[in-house]
């Protein structure tokens, strides 16, 4: 693809404006409430996950919370896996799914992922509809916030930030419990015999939800996530945007529903302001693409309704490519599209394979450096060594320790072991071998951990066996 078919984001200043102060006095923005299809999908995108994130903690598997990453034991419980320090390759290989699975998706139809589903854009919708709950509607809010202080004022002030606070605490206390029980956590947090940490670090995110999704909004998507800032290398003039049909639009005017619009040469767009007036970022979509819109359509389902009381044809602004407002069509099957569909495909079949053949246990070898060898009263040669046997699954298992790569090689010490589901046991033993059997001072062995009750649980480690010279 050359750099003619990349889409270029740009900052709309009004025509007056020279420049844009990014250190200049934030203006409120006070949205609109609209209804319309695109609002009941967000509700169904959007809730479905915030219920998952605030039950999920609170869901139990056998015995033990569901979802607990456990990080003073260095354990991740997630469902019916443990996963450990060892498995934060998989880690990093699932967050490079993530990323490339938005990049398949913002390339496909733009900013669905900030629209639809983005923490950021939950809470501040649910910060949204309290506001308009505790103060009133658009006008009735801008009309309190130019009132004088009055006892009503108080009130509903109050009353909106003692609820932004509550779902701050909420939030903040369903984060902590995914690192620390969250059972323990509500009843120490109520009773006051919490340690400070907990408290601490649950006021934390309580104000960080509260001053994101309350007071900064979207400044966070503006200015604070990267996302906004990269798109545009990921747009083409296939990609679904939200977009304004200027050639339908232009030039725009308002006129009463029983004139002809088309004999005053004027389009079907009434300039009411109503998508600007229900934006969370505060653009003006007419203006074109810009790296501020977040993709949520509230301007779409605004401008459907007017155009639904005009009689026009709904779609004045819609979901759209580039391609399609120059009057040709979407190219669905594009190659971008298709390599990344093909590189997640295969991303997520290695990782799958991995998961289910990842074996819960690990095996680690290391010979005592301060004594090289020992020569026992019958003339064999010893080396000392630490074993360290991590079972890491979540039911108990006896593992038998054994060696090879040096024939008549054996252990001196015990060598059946049984662990608890998640137990890490240090061995020490001694391995004895017959000089006749060292052709070389320092031999190559091998030490496997085998469960008898399970054979497929079994790790291998290696180490040096030395001899004298």
């Amino acid at each position: 693809m050359s750099d003619n078919d990349l889409i270029d984001l740009r900052e709309v200043a009004p025509a007056e404006v020279g420049e844009i102060d990014l250190y200049q006095r934030r203006e409120k923005i006070y949205t609109r409430k609209i209804e319309g299809f695109y609002q009941r999908v967000r509700l169904f995108s959007g809730w479905p996950l915030l219920l998952g994130y605030l039950l999920l903690p609170w869901a139990s598997w056998d015995g033990r919370q569901a979802v607990l990453f456990d990080l003073p034991a260095r354990k991740f419980y997630i469902l019916g896996l443990t996963f450990w320090p060892q498995d934060f390759p998989m880690l990093a290989f699932l967050l490079m799914i993530a990323a490339f699975g938005l990049f398949a998706v913002t390339t496909f139809a733009g900013r669905l992922w900030c629209g639809y589903t983005c923490p950021q854009t939950v809470w501040t919708s649910i910060f949204m509809w309290l506001e308009q709950k505790t103060e009133g509607s658009r006008s009735q809010r801008m009309k309190l916030d130019k009132a004088p202080l009055s006892p009503e004022k108080i009130a509903k002030k109050a009353a909106k930030h003692a609820s932004w606070l509550f779902i701050g605490l909420v939030t903040g206390m369903t984060f902590v419990g995914y690192f620390y029980p969250i059972r323990d956590l509500v009843y120490e947090l109520v009773t006051l015999s919490s340690g400070s940490w907990q408290y601490l670090w649950t006021l934390f995110f309580t104000l960080a939800t509260y001053i994101n999704a309350g007071w900064m909004r979207e400044q966070v998507c503006k200015y604070m996530c990267p996302y906004a800032r990269f798109q545009s290398v990921m747009f083409d003039h296939d990609t679904l945007i939200v977009s304004y049909d200027s050639k339908r639009g232009e030039p725009r005017g308002s006129r009463k529903r029983s004139v002809e619009h088309k004999e005053l040469s004027q389009g079907d767009c009434i300039d009411c302001q109503l998508c600007v007036q229900v934006c969370p970022t505060g653009i003006d979509i007419r203006d074109g693409l810009q790296y501020e819109c977040i993709g949520c359509a509230l301007c779409i389902d605004a401008c459907n309704s007017v155009m639904d009381k005009m009689q026009y044809p709904r779609g004045l602004i819609r979901y759209t490519s580039e391609h399609e407002l120059a009057g040709g069509k979407t190219h669905w099957m594009r190659p971008r599209i298709i390599s990344y569909m093909l590189v997640l495909s295969v991303m997520v079949g290695v990782f799958s394979y991995n998961i289910v053949t990842r074996v819960p246990v690990e095996l680690t070898a290391i010979r005592d450096r301060n004594q090289l060898f020992l020569t026992a009263d019958s003339g064999a040669i010893e080396n000392i060594y630490t074993l360290k046997l991590a079972n890491m699954d979540n039911d108990p298992h006896e593992f038998d320790i054994s060696i090879s790569g040096i024939p008549g090689a054996s252990i001196v010490g015990e060598t059946r072991h049984a662990l608890e589901g998640g137990e890490v046991r240090t061995i020490t033993l001694r391995v004895s071998v017959e000089p006749g059997s060292l052709a070389r001072p320092s031999t190559e062995l091998d030490f496997r951990a085998v469960s008898p009750d399970s054979p497929s649980l079994q790790a291998t480690a290696e180490s040096r066996f030395m001899k004298p010279l």
